[in-house]
């Protein structure tokens, strides 16, 4: 009765692994493929090109006030008089255009479209920052769904183990040979196993459906990723990678652009030192119809041209030009400083990811030799527990040492990945690089 009950417990946990394992028809999945589908469907991508747009038109001299303005218009009267002269109707049409023109006012015209051009680039320099955001998120969950996998591979391997080791001793007890206590002690640690493994399944999907997210696809879909879950080995100088991250690092270059556009602040505060000159110009028509009651009617038509400049020049305000210079140039100063901050900022994150990676190279190479003595460990003492040699509580031992050094081979070689590819973040990079 009890092997019956254990053998319906065990048929249990094998339809639940073939349940949580069933696979659907799935479509194949590159890491270059994750990423063009993330290039092309990505929220915030497509967001940040509708921004770069924006800013394209934005620039353009008709914003700055360097084109005249042109205003055409007419005026109609109709007008019925009554009084003591007797009566009359008039009609009037005073059709007109007009001009006005800002001729010069201190430069502001050409400094405001250069700060235009520097909020184009800062538009673009933010599109390229999401971009790079995007590659990262996407390379980082590509891998961490190829982690789970990987723990799910181990888990398997030992749960496997583990439903030899309860079937074993099965048998052994129908023998004669084994104790109901070794019997619960292997199926404890199968179930406890086939447990770990299930909850690592889930680990898997929820990872599929982080990187779904990530490349705007339906966050059901299914892939088969065919990348290779192996380390970037880089020969990497902490010199070189400082000289790229100066030239190239995305965030820099943003904030030496945003440095520019203070500067242009600072000149067109400047500009209302200067006097400014503006010409109105325009043409005017009249025609007018008056019909009196008795008498012939009276027509008249007139025109006129003007052109008329206007110089202007601010002698004082009460100080608010000085202080909005003031406070331009204070602006200006702010965002050195912080140019000079995020230098410090990415030297020091440049150097902390640089020692990261070269001590998680060595922590990897060590992984890699502790889990060949590992597995090599798990085939003898399998054969000396299957000769007798060595007992159950000692084999277990043995199969989770083996389980943490294979789960540490696996996170050694996502942490060297990840730290690889903060470097190519950091340095700029990382948009050539994948």
């Amino acid at each position: 009765m009890i092997n019956r009950m254990k053998r319906k417990q065990i048929i249990i946990i094998y339809l639940m692994l073939l349940g949580s394992g069933s696979l659907h028809a799935q479509e194949q999945l590159s890491l270059g493929q994750a990423i063009s589908r993330a290039l092309e469907n990505n929220y915030q991508i497509r967001i940040g090109d509708l921004n770069v747009e924006i800013a394209r038109t934005n620039n353009a001299w008709g914003a700055v006030g360097a084109y005249p303005g042109i205003n055409i218009g007419a005026t109609n009267v109709n007008r019925f008089d009554d009084n003591s002269q007797g009566k009359s109707t008039t009609n009037s049409l005073s059709p007109n255009v007009s001009m006005n023109w800002m001729i010069f006012n201190g430069f502001s015209a050409r400094i405001n479209k250069e700060k235009l051009e520097k909020l184009e680039n800062l538009s673009e320099g933010n599109s390229r920052l999401v971009v790079e955001n995007t590659l990262q998120a996407v390379v980082l969950g590509y891998y961490q769904v190829l982690l789970e996998k990987e723990k799910m591979k181990v888990l398997e391997k030992v749960m496997a183990l583990s439903r030899d080791r309860y079937e074993y001793e099965q048998t052994r007890k129908e023998l004669g040979n084994a104790l109901t206590f070794d019997v619960l002690q292997a199926q404890n640690a199968y179930l406890n196993d086939s447990s770990n493994y299930i909850r690592q399944k889930t680990n898997y999907h929820n990872a599929l459906r982080n990187l779904n997210q990530l490349m705007a696809v339906e966050v059901g879909s299914e892939f088969t990723l065919t990348g290779d879950f192996k380390p970037e080995y880089e020969a990497y100088e902490l010199d070189s990678l400082e000289q790229k991250m100066l030239a190239d690092n995305r965030n820099l270059r943003n904030q030496y652009i945003n440095l520019e556009i203070m500067k242009k602040n600072v000149g067109i505060e400047k500009s209302a030192l200067y006097p400014s000159l503006s010409l109105n110009s325009g043409y005017d028509y009249n025609t007018t119809r008056v019909d009196p009651n008795q008498g012939s009617v009276n027509t008249s038509d007139s025109y006129g041209y003007y052109a008329n400049f206007s110089l202007s020049f601010n002698l004082f305000n009460g100080g608010n030009t000085r202080r909005n210079i003031k406070n331009a140039r204070i602006d200006k100063r702010i965002a050195e400083v912080e140019t000079r901050e995020l230098k410090n900022q990415l030297r020091r994150n440049l150097r902390t990811t640089y020692e990261f990676y070269k001590v998680r190279k060595q922590l990897l190479d060590v992984s890699l030799e502790n889990i060949e003595s590992a597995e090599l460990n798990l085939r003898i003492a399998e054969d000396k527990f299957k000769a007798g040699t060595i007992n159950s509580f000692n084999y277990r031992d043995i199969q989770m040492t083996y389980l943490n050094a294979a789960l540490s081979r696996v996170e050694a070689i996502y942490s060297l990945i990840d730290t690889h590819t903060q470097l190519m973040r950091l340095t700029g990079g990382i948009i050539s690089e994948y």
